[in-house]
């Protein structure tokens, strides 16, 4: 419940514009500055051709009584229509192609770097609001790069374009409709500002839901077996409720404005006609001049609210930039040095030299903690919950740095090593396997794309996995789902058991999986785990007595420490110590 609260918490609205976020996001279009450029040109020619038809008409009301040159004018009014629409859909078509592609080299350079966090940035983040990240924040920027950027031009110029012939045509008129700019400007930027706030409310209650329907999904099974059902549903249904009520703010407060919008441009149309007429009926304007300054004037308010909405939208994606190039920015707490060298190949020998680790300042996990493993051994890590085991092999994987002391690998501190080429030599198994959607035979060569079927084959049968893999419909290229929900614990294990077979690690880390399996199934497993880890250094977070018992040293982990050291035949004899306790207790239970 912790996690989800802290999912639904709202993230900050309010972020001032940056310029530099924005060039920096516009340089994503800098290898397809020739597109934009034919674009560009496209929109001059467009910008021009859109004005000229009502500068047509008003010479052809001029031209009544000479019809062969109302005949020509008409046609050219048609003609600059055409050329208009293909102008601006060529302008159109080029743009979004642009865009979109720059969008997608965005959202790949998102994902990459995302890959590259440590495992104390995703400690922090929830997957459902690092997909945000990927998906909603990255498509905000859409409108931004496909049309924002070269719509602004376009206005910029049609207004000038618009002024200049206006005030060509009637200088005293076009000042009086624009009498009222300085009120259309003041309630435009007003209005924006409040609408600018709203929508980002809207979006940030959306993170929210996106947040929390990921993390259901997710924990389904976990929902249904505690009959979560009732207290989930009411929890989406207020997260739900909570959209809807800041969506219809929204709405509402954009129903209340453009009427009032219109009333203000009516009032400037208005005064043109009624000091138009007087000026006609004083024989110094034109009928066809008033039209138009009049169809112009009409003209002028859509290139001047486009420029308001523009405005909005930059300030809303700004929001999405910062959310975007915060993630981009934040170095991955592990990486390599400037002077990382390839790992040679391993041989096996592991030491931890002083070791002391913390999650954070208040919160330290390892204390002190010295030991040397030899090539080829076992290593059985055993305590209670929370005692450091997990913290420990994490570190030889070097998913963390350590705060104090060193890792070494056959005498290399493994911070001085390049990251690819020490994990490249290693495996590491989690307590759950995970299983990728797509097909066994993909899933098992996960580690290892190179490798031929024959090799897959013959992990999976070193293992005691191709029996059950043959039995399926279509073997090896069976399709699972997700996280292998169509398959068993113990099937997911042993592909896992291949999958790292396959990748012939040197060190070899696993998280023994405590969940209940058959007697069979169970025996397959530990015959596999036997072929797994003959001739490697391996760690093992054991849970099951038979693990611990073959191990070639035990290690008794408790608050951080090693209390215990040795193998069974030696801490079994221990008076009063834990691993003696365990075993005990384990034999109790099996006994029962």
């Amino acid at each position: 419940m912790a996690k989800v609260l802290r999912q639904l918490d709202d993230e900050a609205i309010e972020r001032p514009f940056n310029k530099r976020q924005l060039i920096r996001l516009l340089a994503y279009m800098k290898p397809y500055k020739r597109t934009v450029m034919l674009s560009l040109a496209l929109m001059v020619i467009a910008a021009v051709s859109s004005l000229g038809s009502p500068f047509l008409m008003s010479r052809a009301i001029d031209s009544l009584s000479q019809g062969n040159k109302l005949v020509w004018l008409v046609l050219g009014m048609v003609a600059l229509a055409i050329f208009d629409a293909l102008c601006t859909r060529g302008r159109i078509r080029l743009m979004e192609t642009a865009g979109r592609k720059a969008l997608a080299t965005l959202r790949e350079d998102l994902f990459h770097h995302i890959q590259t966090m440590s495992f104390s940035f995703f400690d922090t983040r929830s997957a459902g609001k690092i997909l945000v990240r990927v998906i909603n924040d990255v498509n905000a920027l859409n409108d931004l790069f496909t049309n924002g950027i070269v719509n602004v031009l376009i206005d910029c110029l049609v207004l000038v374009l618009l002024m200049v012939i206006m005030l060509a045509a009637n200088w005293k008129l076009t000042l009086i409709g624009f009498s009222i700019l300085p009120l259309l400007i003041l309630l435009l930027f007003r209005y924006k500002n409040i609408m600018r706030h709203r929508w980002q409310v809207v979006r940030n209650k959306r993170s929210n839901m996106n947040g929390y329907l990921h993390e259901s999904l997710s924990g389904m099974r976990v929902t249904q077996a505690f009959v979560r059902e009732d207290e989930n549903a009411d929890t989406f249904a207020n997260v739900n409720d909570d959209i809807r009520f800041h969506w219809m703010r929204a709405i509402r407060a954009n129903a209340l404005f453009w009427p009032l919008l219109d009333v203000t441009g009516a009032i400037g149309t208005v005064l043109v006609y009624y000091f138009g007429v007087k000026l006609i009926q004083a024989n110094t304007l034109s009928l066809a001049d008033l039209l138009l300054i009049l169809w112009y004037l009409g003209r002028f308010w859509m290139p001047l609210n486009n420029l308001s909405n523009f405005y909005s939208s930059l300030l809303t994606a700004s929001a999405s930039m910062e959310r975007i190039f915060e993630i981009m920015d934040t170095p991955p707490m592990v990486h390599d040095s400037e002077d990382a060298q390839p790992m040679p190949p391993i041989e096996g020998t592991v030491a931890f030299e002083h070791v002391t680790f913390s999650y954070g300042p208040e919160k330290v996990v390892l204390h002190d903690v010295s030991f040397t493993v030899k090539p080829g051994q076992t290593v059985a890590l055993v305590g209670p919950t929370g005692s450091g085991k997990s913290t420990i092999v994490n570190l030889i994987s070097r998913f963390y740095d350590v705060t104090d002391g060193a890792v070494t690998i056959d005498g290399h501190d493994i911070r001085s090593v390049q990251l690819d080429s020490l994990r490249r030599q290693m495996s590491v198994m989690q307590q759950e396997s995970f299983v990728f959607s797509g097909t066994i035979m993909d899933n098992i060569r996960y580690g290892r794309l190179e490798a031929t079927d024959e090799e897959v084959m013959e992990a999976a049968k070193a293992v005691y996995a191709h029996d059950f893999i043959m039995a399926m419909d279509k073997g090896y290229q069976t399709e699972v789902n997700e996280r292998g929900s169509s398959l068993s614990v113990g099937q997911k294990q042993l592909i896992s058991f291949a999958r790292a077979l396959l990748n012939d690690p040197k060190i070899l880390i696993l998280d023994e999986a405590t969940s209940s399996i058959d007697t069979r199934t169970e025996m397959m497993i530990q015959k596999a785990l036997e072929v797994l880890l003959k001739g490697r250094t391996s760690f093992v977070i054991a849970h099951r007595l038979s693990t611990i018992r073959n191990a070639d040293v035990i290690m008794v982990i408790s608050d951080g420490r090693i209390t215990e050291r040795g193998n069974h035949d030696e801490l079994i004899q221990l008076e009063g110590g834990h691993y003696r306790a365990l075993c005990e207790a384990q034999y109790r239970f099996m006994q029962a």
